[in-house]
């Protein structure tokens, strides 16, 4: 059990830190995971514990891109509900699925929506003309991303993003939210399993939940603030790091 109080002041920074790049482009299990495992949780247990911590930094972030108006909640009930489903059953289902072919395509899909955030002309905040009708593919999309999140997880955040851009015509800092949104879905379905196993190690995970509020908090003013400006190199920043993640450190 973890209680040396510099070790739980080290995990809240880092929770601080963690909120603030998930709250821009997602990824930030790509801080907590490491810093969790660092300080002698098992892998299960740093899982469990970072989506738990992982969740107070999205609904502060989410709370706070719906309270500037960049999301529209109405409209996103249907995804929300496929999204939670599709999470589900995809934890449920990930001790009898072979993720190995997922070791290898993820990185290749997470490099080319960097590439795609880098060098796509005309990605801004103003919307655009949508490829597919919102309200009968959005939910879609929540329920076979949220169930690639219940089974694997890393990039999660990128697919929601470069899906409302690219699909459903929605500018960066929109995408962003909507993202946000559906992303803490996903997570509090993982934890309707984990915390009932008694995989998360609750000192650790309230230490970061504390990070995470300022955190997640900063960061989505940060996202909201500077829009494209800033959005779109983190999402390529953090899709790179996350597909060398996966490559080399496995």
């Amino acid at each position: 059990m973890i209680s040396d109080p510099l070790i739980l002041l080290a995990l809240a920074a880092v929770g601080m830190l963690a909120g603030f790049v998930d709250a821009i482009a997602g990824g930030g299990g790509m801080v907590g995971i490491p810093a969790l495992l660092a300080a002698g949780l098992p892998p299960v247990a740093a899982l469990a514990t970072n989506k738990l911590q992982g969740v107070v930094g999205t609904a502060m972030a989410t709370f706070t891109y719906w309270r500037r108006g960049f999301i529209a909640f109405k409209t996103l009930l249907p995804a929300i509900a496929l999204t939670f489903a599709g999470s589900f059953c995809g934890a449920l289902a990930v001790k009898q699925l072979d993720t190995s072919l997922l070791t290898l395509a993820v990185p290749i899909a997470l490099i080319g929506i960097a590439l795609y955030f880098v060098f796509a002309p005309n990605l801004s905040d103003a919307d655009k003309a949508a490829r597919l009708p919102f309200a009968r593919f959005v939910p879609l999309m929540g329920l076979v991303i949220g169930f690639y999140d219940g089974i694997f997880g890393p990039g999660t955040g990128s697919f929601f993003t470069i899906g409302f851009v690219t699909l459903f015509g929605l500018g960066l800092t929109r995408a962003s939210g909507h993202t946000k949104a559906l992303n803490l879905v996903s997570n509090l379905a993982a934890l309707v399993i984990f915390i009932p196993a008694g995989d998360v190690v609750w000192p650790a995970a309230i230490a970061m939940a504390i990070g995470q509020l300022a955190g997640g908090y900063i960061g989505a003013r940060t996202g909201i603030r500077y829009g494209a400006k800033v959005i779109r190199p983190v999402v390529a920043i953090v899709s790179i790091a996350l597909a060398l993640k996966l490559i080399f450190f496995r």
